[in-house]
This record gives structure tokens, C-alpha cells and sequence, in this order.
């Protein structure tokens, strides 16, 4: 039980910090390199980009540290360390949470918006998506480098 509950906590650690870092990338590179570009360009780059992360090595990272976070947790009952592993669940779920409820339906909602190529005002669907996408990945960049370091600080408990 001790290697399952080891193993559990290290891949949901693992996890996590991989989604930190990819929020934290578009947070201080990515979105701010797209700032400098002109509204079509902009909204076509964030398509291929929408289009692009739904694969398989994301999904893995992004679900499994979910999962992971929670059987650590479940593993972790009455242990040491435990209130940080549940911190660290929560946090990636609230994560979750913001990219489900926040960016996903943003991203949905420019590619409703059609080829970028057809868009009659490129720079009215860019201030719809912009703003608001870029306020709620840094909340989600914070919130999984928050559950990570919960999990890292659980590891040495």
C-alpha cells in the first residue's frame, strides 16, 4: 500500500506541475507574444492553438492529475501529509473548473466565430475572447502552481 500510495502522489504531483507549467507559459509568453499581432492573426493563431491542445498528451496531464490528485487523497486518509494532498486535488479541480467553465466555452465561442479569413470584424470577436481568456488563465496558472506546490510540499510530509 505504501509504493500504490507513493506512486499515486508522485504521478499526481507530475501531473499537476505539467499543467502549471502550461498555463504559466501562456501567461508570461504566449499571450503576450499574441498581443503584438494584428486582430486576424490573433484570432486565427488562438484557433490552431484551441485545435492543437485537445490531444492526447494534454489530456493525459490535464484529467489524470484530476484523478491522480484524488486517489492520492483517498490513499492519503489519516496519513501524514494529507491536508496538502486534498489542497493540491482541490486546487487542480478548481482549475478544471475555470477552464470548463471559462476558456473552453471563450474557445468555443471563437470558433463559432468562423474562418478567420470571413470575419467581417475580426477586432469585436478578439475584445470578446481577449480580455476575459487571459484574466482567467492566469487564475488557472495560479490555482495549478498552487495545487502543485501543495503536492511537492506533501511529498517531503
Amino acid at each position: 500500500m505504501d509504493t500504490l500510495r507513493a506512486a499515486a502522489l508522485i504521478a499526481a504531483t507530475l501531473a499537476t506541475g505539467l499543467v502549471a507549467g502550461l498555463f504559466y507559459s501562456y501567461a508570461c509568453s504566449v499571450m503576450p507574444a499574441l498581443r503584438g499581432v494584428d486582430d486576424r492573426a490573433f484570432v486565427d493563431t488562438m484557433r490552431r492553438i484551441n485545435v492543437a491542445i485537445v490531444n492526447g498528451w494534454f489530456l493525459v496531464a490535464f484529467l489524470g492529475a484530476a484523478v491522480l490528485g484524488a486517489l492520492a487523497a483517498v490513499l492519503h486518509l489519516g496519513r501524514a501529509g494529507f491536508g496538502l494532498v486534498v489542497a493540491g486535488a482541490v486546487l487542480h479541480l478548481a482549475t478544471v473548473v475555470i477552464t470548463g467553465t471559462v476558456n473552453v466555452p471563450l474557445n468555443n465561442a471563437l470558433d463559432a466565430a468562423g474562418p478567420p479569413s470571413a470575419i467581417p470584424d475580426p477586432a469585436a470577436v478578439r475584445a470578446s475572447f481577449e480580455t476575459t481568456w487571459v484574466r482567467w488563465n492566469t487564475a488557472r496558472a495560479v490555482t495549478s502552481t498552487a495545487g502543485f506546490l501543495c503536492l511537492v510540499l506533501a511529498l517531503r510530509a
